[in-house]
């Protein structure tokens, strides 16, 4: 039976469907409900992972490096200034050719707070050396995560 759900728990089950290994996290809106739904699902042990709490976006995608590095597979999830703290972690990530998925829900980039949807935050690592994949509806935010899991 069919089941509608908000799109970034939809996202999360795609990612407990893919099975990583570790996650590491730090909560920023709008991705926040994303990595919400997977730390419960960890606690609740619907997936066996583990999550990382970080102290910062930087941090996350430190963590990532190095459980990816070691043979794990890894996730991590972020937006706008988040992504920014995470900047030069992405092109270390890039460099050494490691399969780590992230999800950026759009956010725009501003001081002192913008909320509003912009994808400047993810074209700012265009030439970093990720694959990035763009949805259009919450279904193909899903699928793409099956996909990223396939092609990295």
């Amino acid at each position: 039976m069919p089941e509608l759900i908000e799109g970034s728990l939809a996202v999360a089950e795609a990612v407990r469907l893919c099975h990583p290994q570790v996650i590491a996290a730090y909560p920023i809106t709008p991705q926040t409900h994303i990595v919400e739904a997977l730390a419960e699902m960890v606690a609740n042990c619907k997936l066996d992972a583990d999550y990382i709490t970080v102290e910062s976006e930087f941090s996350a995608l430190s963590a990532c490096i190095g459980a990816s590095a070691a043979g794990s597979r890894t996730y991590s999830a972020t937006t706008s200034q988040g992504l920014a703290l995470m900047f030069e972690v992405c092109f270390n990530v890039a460099g050494m050719r490691l399969p780590v998925v992230m999800s950026i829900a759009n956010r725009a980039l501003g001081a002192p707070l913008s909320i509003w949807n912009d994808q400047q935050d993810s074209i700012s690592l265009r030439d970093s050396g990720w694959l990035q994949f763009y949805a259009e509806d919450n279904q193909e935010a899903t699928d793409l995560h099956y996909i990223a899991y396939r092609v990295c």
